[in-house]
């Protein structure tokens, strides 16, 4: 069900291959649907985005519109399982602390002559969250994008999600929306939720961001509308390698790899990368075992095929240097001493320290955000966190004295670029 394989640095097998060179680029019919899904809603608004969540969602908002009553929300969370409650606050609760620790505040400093300069940071005024929920309701994800974004200072926060088939919301969905104060929310999804969010519509007001997972049409859908609002990332399947060594419990090694093999695309990556052909061994059989008893078994073993794979390296240095290679979206060291290992891994949206710390810890409850880079970008891209929802603005607070002492170099440079308006603009100020 999972190839092992051998690691050749110059001359990786075709698996693991096929794993280095995934991307976030998408089949020309796909990005030619989403093209015009997101020029239909642009132009005609309502219409386009009611027509087509008739036509891919076999669902009629016309009658009840496509945002969610209010008393819908509260009464999903009246009636939800009590416990589950009590699990999502504990999660929003230290989803929040870890999340406040990454606040940041505007700076000044004098720079003499009485100049000031300084950086003023501000929220992003209007932000909408993107939750899917065709495969599974992903409530989890609400927490991780609603709950930085009001630490932040979001001013006006709302949320796409697709109805089911009845046009309903699912209720856990809401209940956690009503636990973080999300209070708009619309039953579109796609991308003509994207586009309906980007460009406004008569019954969805535009926003300046956008922020979450979803299928490959969500994503093309918000890389074609970036420019005009802001995106998180333009996200993939889901990641995850799992560097482990000789000592290391198979069967921990195989749960985790199938967590997130689960998600039901079928093109997520599981990786493990071990010295120890030994254990290579056990986790493919344990992989085997363990995914016959799955719920989702048909959706696991269609990941195993596409981009699964054991790769026997020669020892750990190797193991993280091909990990770091990789760029996942979730790293476990289940290592000897793994912090001692930490600083080596360059690449990660996410790393989890020792056999504890299952990939699931970080998706749910340890406070850390899931909402992470893909294929890939980990090499330049970071988790959603406060700072997503912030921007920040420049401050120049020139005097005449300064000004009088640096006029020959600021003219200089300006002439030695050709742009002599920019020149004029400080020789003025000195004749």
């Amino acid at each position: 069900m999972i190839d092992v394989v051998t690691y050749d640095v110059e001359n990786p097998p075709p698996r693991l291959q096929a794993i280095l060179s995934r991307t976030t680029d998408f089949e020309p019919g796909l990005l030619a649907s989403a093209q015009e899904i997101v020029r239909a809603v642009r132009e005609r608004g309502d219409d386009a985005v009611l027509e087509y969540t008739r036509q891919l969602d076999g669902v009629d908002l016309a009658a009840d519109g496509m945002r969610v009553p209010g008393k819908d929300i509260q009464a999903a969370y009246r009636e939800a399982d009590p416990e589950l409650i009590r699990s999502i606050r504990a999660a929003a609760d230290n989803i929040r602390r870890f999340h406040c620790a990454q606040k940041q505040t505007s700076w000044f400093i004098e720079d003499g002559d009485g100049v000031v300069l300084g950086r003023r940071v501000l929220p992003i005024e209007r932000v909408g969250i993107l939750i899917p929920g065709a495969s599974a309701p992903l409530f989890s994800t609400l927490l991780m994008a609603a709950i930085p974004a009001r630490i932040a200072g979001v001013t006006r926060l709302c949320m796409a999600t697709p109805p089911r088939p009845d046009g309903t919301v699912h209720p856990s969905v809401l209940a956690a929306a009503h636990i973080v104060g999300v209070n708009e929310i619309y039953r579109v999804f796609g991308a003509q939720a994207v586009a309906a969010l980007a460009y406004g519509t008569a019954s969805i007001p535009g926003v300046d961001k956008l922020v979450g997972p979803g299928h490959p049409s969500v994503q093309i859908a918000k890389k074609l509308v970036f420019g005009t609002v802001d995106i998180d990332m333009v996200a993939g399947p889901s990641e995850i390698v799992v560097l482990a060594d000789e000592e290391a419990n198979p069967r921990h090694v195989a749960a985790d790899l199938l967590s997130q093999a689960e998600h039901g695309s079928g093109f997520e990556a599981v990786v493990c990368i071990t010295p120890s052909s030994d254990l290579a061994r056990k986790v493919a059989d344990e992989v085997e075992r363990q995914a016959a008893r799955l719920d989702r078994r048909e959706a696991v073993r269609k990941a195993l095929r596409n981009f699964g794979a054991v790769v026997v390296v020669r020892d750990v240095d190797e193991g993280i240097r091909l990990a770091n290679r990789i760029a996942p979206e979730h790293i476990e060291l289940l290592v000897r001493d793994p912090w001692a290992r930490l600083n080596e891994v360059r690449n990660a949206g996410a790393v989890f320290l020792g056999a504890a710390s299952s990939e699931p810890v970080g998706d749910y409850y340890a406070g850390v955000n899931h909402i992470l880079p893909t294929a890939g970008a980990a090499r330049f891209a970071s988790p959603v966190g406060v700072d997503t929802f912030l921007k920040s603005s420049s401050i120049v607070s020139y005097t005449d004295r300064r000004l009088k002492k640096t006029a020959g170099d600021i003219i200089a440079l300006a002439e030695a670029e050709g742009l002599d308006a920019h020149a004029n603009a400080i020789r003025v100020r000195q004749e």
